[in-house]
């Protein structure tokens, strides 16, 4: 998949098969009624094996917590996602606000009892794969960049395409590619949220799952390279020396530095887990560590491993080289670390967010 570009379509089939899509859907609509944390463990062992097949099923999760939010609206996109027939994601980001994912500078009309989109969505992963968009919009006659709206398009009705490819240096499967929405009329009965409360549903909605899936990606990619290093350094050998490449300590000593790392952020995130859980006065502000910790510890374990290895993970002999790249797709990925560092500090200082 990594090597062609491709999407991983036999692994999300494999997750719909077994009813992993409806994982967090209420049990009514015939999912498992799962929470976050079972979420991210989940997404945690998928990245250890593909990072661009977590994150096609993070979108989903963050999509299907939009359904949630609003059931008379996408109530067939549950079942269908329970049974395996339905892959959601979202479709926020815009060009012209681009990582402000929050302040879509399209705006919806509205025509007829119908609402017309005609929105560029910059990034959109499963983009032309999925069976449901979540899109942003700004209200009907609304002025604020944040009085917005969301409503869920369907796969296949007039208007939706994909406008460009994606060749990506990592997560090169997730098909993260721009769309558009040209005149592309839906029932006003598809509205995700109530009147111009698309900004409140998508942060206090979406942007936990999001956040504390993006940091379980994260620990999953530092796990898997820090395990490749480990099978490196005990396999390999320094044959003119009859031992094995871990005799040397300053390679012990990087895969220490991995291990530690791996485990601070597992620590981390399970930290996060249980403020969301019993929500307090810090937990929004650990919310927003979550993903740029995360990410930045991906970076720095992947590096080591990539240290460790020498040649054989430069030259893709190993997996490190796709952990590597993929690693690093967090920290550009809205909300960026830059962002979520300004975010914090913020909220520290007491300023406002927005």
């Amino acid at each position: 998949m990594d090597a062609q570009g491709r999407f991983p379509r036999e692994a999300v089939d494999a997750l719909g098969k077994a009813g992993f899509l409806g994982l967090t859907l209420p049990a009514e609509f015939g999912g498992m009624g799962q929470g976050i944390r079972v979420t991210c463990a989940v997404l945690d062992e998928i990245a250890q094996r593909c990072a661009s097949t977590a994150m096609v099923y993070l979108m989903h999760v963050c999509g299907c917590a939009c359904y949630v939010a609003a059931p008379q609206a996408a109530g067939a996109a549950m079942r269908q996602a329970a049974s395996g027939r339905h892959l959601s994601t979202l479709a926020w980001s815009e060009k012209g606000s681009r990582s402000h994912f929050w302040a879509p500078v399209s705006q919806g009309v509205q025509e007829d009892g119908r609402v017309v989109l005609n929105a560029q969505k910059s990034w959109v992963t499963s983009a032309g794969e999925a069976d449901g968009y979540v899109v942003s919009t700004r209200t009907p006659g609304g002025s604020a960049p944040t009085d917005t709206m969301l409503y869920l398009v369907l796969k296949g009705e007039k208007g939706v395409s994909v406008s460009g490819p994606w060749s990506a240096l990592g997560l090169r499967g997730n098909a993260s590619a721009p769309m558009a929405f040209d005149h592309c009329a839906i029932p006003a009965e598809r509205a995700l949220c109530a009147p111009s409360k698309g900004f409140d549903t998508m942060l206090g909605v979406v942007l936990p799952w999001f956040q504390l899936g993006s940091a379980a990606i994260s620990a999953g990619v530092s796990e898997a390279a820090t395990a490749a290093t480990v099978a490196h350094l005990a396999g390999g050998r320094l044959e003119h020396l009859n031992s094995p490449l871990a005799s040397l300590p300053n390679l012990r000593a990087r895969l220490a530095q991995m291990r530690i790392e791996t485990d601070r952020t597992r620590a981390h995130l399970a930290s996060i887990i249980d403020a969301v859980e019993q929500p307090g006065p810090q937990t929004m502000l650990m919310v927003l560590e979550s993903k740029a910790a995360a990410a930045e510890a991906a970076v720095r374990v992947t590096d080591l491993g990539m240290q460790a290895c020498g040649g054989a993970a430069f030259s893709r002999h190993l997996s490190l080289e796709r952990n590597f790249r993929d690693a690093r797709a967090a920290t550009v990925m809205a909300p960026t670390t830059d962002v979520i560092h300004d975010f914090i500090g913020r909220a520290l200082c007491g300023m406002e967010l927005f």
